[in-house]
């Protein structure tokens, strides 16, 4: 695969300055910002996720201050009481998106954060903690206590969230399969391990944000 070294000049060169390439590179949050947003915010976030995946997302987003609102601000201890005749009558409600299968994942995913509070302290902690030179192990640990965040979505809510990560967009693959890294979009644990340590060495050589280095690797082959 191709270096880092190589990747900067050929951003530097599309971009035509070091100061247009950083304009364009995502920041993430600090370990102590994560830490700092309550356990509501996060299931609103994978709330949001869930129900923006194959949807126009500004539709979704608009309608958010509604689902607040029927999903008591998000409140993972209240809304782990919620029953089918709630969801059933959510199912009635125009004003929100009406997906029997995204709604009942609330409260699933509402029991998932409480049970990651119990252990860590706080859903902030796990994902403050985690290493980015693991990130794919977050992936998998979200995708599999988690319910709906397989595929896309886990790395999708983790940008959201402001966590670093890399994302596997269309984009990102191109880029992986160019320099040879993967052959094809990265779902098992071998090829997700692969662009793991390929970012991990880009990571190393630049001392970079993995988020940046996505968005850099993705500028290789997107004009």
């Amino acid at each position: 695969m191709r270096d880092y070294k190589w990747m900067h000049e050929y951003c530097l060169n599309r971009f035509g300055s070091a100061a247009a390439l950083e304009s364009r590179l995502p920041q993430p949050n600090s370990p102590d910002e994560l830490r700092a947003v309550a356990d509501d915010r996060y299931l609103s976030l994978i709330s949001l996720r869930i129900f923006r995946a194959g949807l126009k997302h500004s539709l979704v987003d608009a309608k958010w201050p509604a689902f607040e609102e029927v999903f008591f601000r998000f409140d993972p201890e209240k809304l782990v009481l919620m029953g089918g005749e709630h969801i059933e009558r959510l199912m009635q409600d125009a004003r929100i998106i009406r997906h029997l299968g995204k709604l009942k994942s609330v409260p699933r995913n509402a029991q998932f954060v409480l049970d990651v509070a119990k252990e860590k302290g706080s859903f902030g902690n796990l994902i403050a903690d985690w290493p980015v030179t693991d990130i794919v192990g977050l992936w998998r640990y979200l995708a599999k206590h988690g319910t709906q965040l397989g595929g896309l979505s886990a790395p999708r809510l983790l940008r959201m969230a402001g966590k670093d990560t890399f994302v596997p967009s269309n984009d990102v693959v191109a880029a992986l399969k160019a320099q040879k890294v993967v052959d094809k979009v990265p779902s098992s644990q071998r090829d997700q391990a692969a662009v793991q340590s390929a970012f991990n060495q880009w990571h190393s050589d630049s001392g970079r944000p993995m988020s940046q280095l996505s968005a850099m690797l993705a500028f290789t082959v997107n004009h």
